[in-house]
């Protein structure tokens, strides 16, 4: 299990890298660029969207042709999309690159969790997701303060041609070192009847949909944070790059620190009840926060701390509404998994939009629109989720 967790959670952090290790460098693109606060916050949306439209792709064309062939494919589209990053002579090149790297970038979000259905369920599958995260916690908390330190010798364009050598090196481990876990007889044809047949399986299955839209508002508050914290931490509380790099990391300890619990927390206490529980003190520790913000008592110290909180919770929630999502549905995990996925992105681009026209460079708006993601996965989870219609752990 973990040399698999391992090669599965290298290849799952090119995604997160090409997003973590790019926010320091966003008030330079800004200058450089010539270009507005919320112009640059869109390069990250086309990212996301992106990321998530092409998810619906990736997951069904892999239960026909296996995992491996759509992973080549993504990577090298990844690949293209950083050399034009690179290379753009304005923002709106920058993002429409950016678009084309985020449809790259999704194949490695979709087919490792399709990989671990294949291999796993229940428990078991919640520990080896827990430990492909614990793999890709490298890129949080390490990646913004490399995009630092290189932004010291050069310009933020060098942080693109450091994407292209992470890719490739993906690519190699996708073709020499990870084998194929979808064999021919458990292959599912790719055509119009079985994708809608499949679609509304999934979208009418109160289980899946409950946990995918948990799971979804707990990553859209991670894309609000991700859109807004470098302009908050360097504007209202002065930190240098690498000074915001720091407090990210401490922020993404949290989460991963947690979801390595998560599997021994789930077997102990069931894993549908970890999640009611890790949702309540999400919304909880968000609403706390956001009550502090609107009486003024937030400083750097606080909002670090209580979003320290709110992510640990999350990382009880996340690995575990993954594994939930897809357990009843082996037979179509890639189809499952890139819908789910979707649902995410764009529920998450869709919030940092929101969010955009509203945000002043303070912490409030962004602390508010944090709330209100844990508000909504409170609701869908209180509404939704009940314990005897979840499946039950493998």
């Amino acid at each position: 299990m973990f040399r698999i967790a391992l090669i599965l959670g290298l290849m799952s952090a090119v995604g997160p890298f090409a997003i973590d290790m790019y926010l320091p460098a966003l008030p330079q693109i800004a200058a450089d660029l010539n270009a507005s606060v919320a112009s640059v916050q869109g390069t990250i949306t086309a990212f996301f969207l992106a990321f998530g439209l092409s998810q619906l792709v990736y997951g069904p064309w892999s239960d026909q042709v296996g995992r491996k062939l759509p992973i080549y494919v993504g990577l090298a589209v990844f690949v293209l999309g950083s050399l034009g990053c690179l290379w753009a002579p304005t923002i709106g090149w920058l993002t429409a690159f950016r678009f084309v790297q985020g449809l790259g970038a999704a194949v490695v979000m979709v087919l490792p969790r399709a990989i671990v259905r294949d291999l796993y369920t229940g428990n078991d599958g919640t520990r080896l997701m827990a430990m492909i995260m614990l793999v890709i916690s490298v890129s949080p908390m390490l990646a913004p303060l490399a995009g630092s330190l290189l932004l010291l010798i050069a310009d933020w364009r060098a942080l693109f041609a450091v994407f292209v050598v992470a890719a490739l090196a993906s690519l190699s481990m996708a073709r020499f070192a990870l084998p194929e876990t979808l064999p021919s007889d458990n292959r599912v044809a790719v055509n119009g009847a079985n994708l809608i047949r499949g679609c509304k399986t999934l979208l009418t299955d109160r289980g899946f949909m409950a946990l995918t839209l948990v799971g979804a508002f707990g990553m859209a508050s991670f894309f609000v944070f991700i859109a807004s914290g470098s302009f908050v931490y360097t504007g209202e509380f002065g930190l240098s790059p690498i000074g915001f790099s720091l407090a990210f990391a401490v922020n993404a300890i949290g989460f991963f620190g947690a979801s390595q619990m998560a599997a021994p927390i789930g077997e102990k206490f069931g894993m549908v009840r970890v999640v009611r529980m890790a949702v309540l003190g999400f919304a909880g520790s968000t609403l706390f926060l956001l009550a502090l913000g609107l009486a003024g008592l937030v400083n750097l110290y606080v909002l670090v701390a209580m979003l320290f909180c709110a992510n640990a919770f999350l990382g009880l929630v996340i690995p575990t509404t993954m594994v939930l999502a897809l357990e009843e549905h082996g037979e179509i995990a890639g189809l499952a998994s890139s819908l789910g996925g979707m649902l995410q992105m764009l529920i998450g681009g869709l919030m940092v939009t929101v969010v955009g026209p509203f945000f002043d460079g303070t912490a409030l708006p962004m602390v508010a629109a944090i709330a209100l993601c844990g508000v909504l996965a409170l609701g869908v989870s209180a509404a939704m989720i009940r314990p005897q219609r979840m499946p039950a752990p493998s």
